[in-house]
């Protein structure tokens, strides 16, 4: 059985978020918690509450055993961007834009296959 956990709206550049998100999919729930604990990104923090969430949510609603979850998806898409503007020299201005993404991790039980 497949239960998924989303982040939306979070204010971290999708490409930054796919850095930490590749690096865990497909590997066992427990040790994808265990490489992103060591990863110094903002990022991954992010991403290993949402794992976390996906675990939470296998245990509390299907009663599926947390040891033997795998990421079987795990992929981050752009949320909307919020645009600023810089002033610069001689009157001009620049556009800086914040990047926001959503995050999705769905777990699967190892029973399925991967």
């Amino acid at each position: 059985m497949e239960v998924k956990a989303t982040a939306k709206y979070v204010r971290i550049s999708p490409r930054k978020a796919r850095q930490a998100v590749d690096l865990i999919r497909g590997k066992m729930a427990a040790e994808a918690i265990n490489t992103l604990k060591f990863l110094p990104n903002k990022s991954a923090r992010i991403v290993g509450n949402v794992v976390k969430s996906a675990m939470a949510n296998a245990e509390n609603n299907l009663n599926l055993d947390i040891d033997s979850l795998v990421i079987s998806q795990a992929y981050v898409n752009q949320g909307p961007t919020m645009k600023r503007v810089r002033p610069r020299a001689m009157g001009r201005a620049f556009l800086i834009r914040k990047r926001s993404s959503h995050i999705t991790v769905a777990v699967s039980d190892t029973r399925e296959g991967r």
